[in-house]
């Protein structure tokens, strides 16, 4: 396990440079979720450390597989110095501790919902998680070990997520697209879904 976390904390420095906080949260019964900030320029990340020490088990599986199953940690970007959003650490803790708490695979195309704003005064209590591959490079594991995936993830508002139910992640994707709707802004309101 703490392998695993040296490994995926050395590709987050890679990718995004060195975190200047962190964080750390545990919930009863889950292991310890470390959420990292990394400033770039105008951009704040955040990234969480902890998800991919196990492999997340298919629900429907009698025994969870200590070795093999999919592997993530989340990632999410904002503009800095419009909202609070450091205060997002905790509900970013919440949402990678999912699978060990809820017993979920988190993969793109779903939905997570913090069952409050993502941070104060923000219009988002959920997020649709998207592809990886693009800001940081999937982190290949000795075999049978699956790769660790680093998700990102994109806030939405209510109505977005209601609208994704009916429309599914691929449609708001594109609504979001058509309308220029720029996703790192933490105080955007929601797109145009009419």
């Amino acid at each position: 396990m703490g392998e695993v976390l040296a490994l995926v904390e050395a590709r987050l420095r890679t990718a995004l440079g060195e975190p200047d906080a962190r964080a750390a949260v545990t919930f009863l019964g889950t292991d310890r979720i470390e959420v990292l900030r990394f400033v770039d320029g105008d951009l704040v990340r955040y990234a969480t450390l902890g998800m991919s020490a196990q492999p997340m088990a298919d629900p429907t599986s009698a025994l969870a597989d200590p070795v093999k199953g999919p592997r993530a940690e989340l990632v999410l970007t904002v503009r800095a110095g419009l909202a609070d959003t450091d205060k997002v650490l905790r509900p970013l803790a919440v949402l990678a501790a999912t699978p060990q708490v809820e017993g979920v695979i988190v993969a793109p195309g779903a939905s997570l919902d913090v069952g409050g704003p993502l941070w104060p005064g923000a219009a988002f209590s959920s997020v649709l998680v998207a592809g990886s591959g693009g800001l940081v490079e999937d982190l290949e594991l000795d075999a049978p070990m699956d790769p660790v995936r680093f998700l990102p993830l994109l806030p939405m508002t209510s109505n977005e997520a209601a609208w994704k139910r009916v429309h599914g992640a691929q449609a708001l994707e594109e609504r979001w697209l058509a309308r220029g709707t720029d996703l790192r802004d933490p105080l955007r309101r929601s797109v145009d879904l009419d």
